[in-house]
């Protein structure tokens, strides 16, 4: 099995150059500037990128979180990635629900920040995901809006660490953080 997660990694990083790579000045939304920017939805979005990012996003929810009862993040960056995990995990035969963070309450009806909540019992663990960590700040957005729905987090998994000082951000505060690749593997 380690043999086939090793080929799907490779071919993962793989699509994500080759799809959602860009090498050019761009300003992030942490408002930082960037000689590189990663659209991974360019490359999640695809069935081979959801597939294989559901496939190895779960791997490692299983064996650094494996008391996480559903997966999500905040909206727009993390809803292919809760897709995919939640797929994956339901053809493995242990499904877990998918939620999405709003980046501020609905405007209407209820009134809520969290799409899928009523999906997850109180007081659940539930494993943060993200596209690209930067700074951190989404990720501790997401862990903040889903702690005040009364969620437990412990871990969050990331596609792609940027190496800025992310990492640093959410360990600080308690979390653990696990990525598939970091700048290195596609800046070495």
């Amino acid at each position: 099995m380690e043999g086939a997660l090793a080929r799907d990694r490779a071919r993962l990083l793989e699509l994500l150059t080759r799809l959602s790579l860009e090498k050019r000045r761009v300003t992030l939304s942490s408002g930082l500037e960037s000689d590189f920017y990663i659209d991974c939805k360019r490359t999640a979005l695809t069935a081979e990128g959801h597939f294989l990012i559901g496939r190895l996003l779960l791997r490692d929810i299983q064996r650094l979180a494996p008391a996480a009862a559903a997966v999500g993040g905040l909206t727009l960056g993390a809803d292919p990635l809760a897709s995919a995990v939640s797929l994956m995990s339901y053809l493995a035969g242990t499904p877990l629900p998918a939620f999405i963070v709003r980046k501020e309450p609905k405007g209407h009806g209820t009134g809520q920040w969290m799409e899928g909540r009523t999906l997850i019992a109180d007081g659940a663990e539930v494993a943060i995901l993200e596209d690209v960590v930067t700074t951190g700040a989404s990720t501790l957005r997401a862990i903040e809006r889903a702690e005040a729905e009364g969620l437990t987090v412990r871990c969050a998994f990331a596609l792609v660490d940027r190496m800025e000082g992310g990492r640093a951000a959410i360990t600080e505060k308690g979390y653990g953080l696990s990525c598939l690749f970091t700048r290195k593997d596609f800046l070495p």
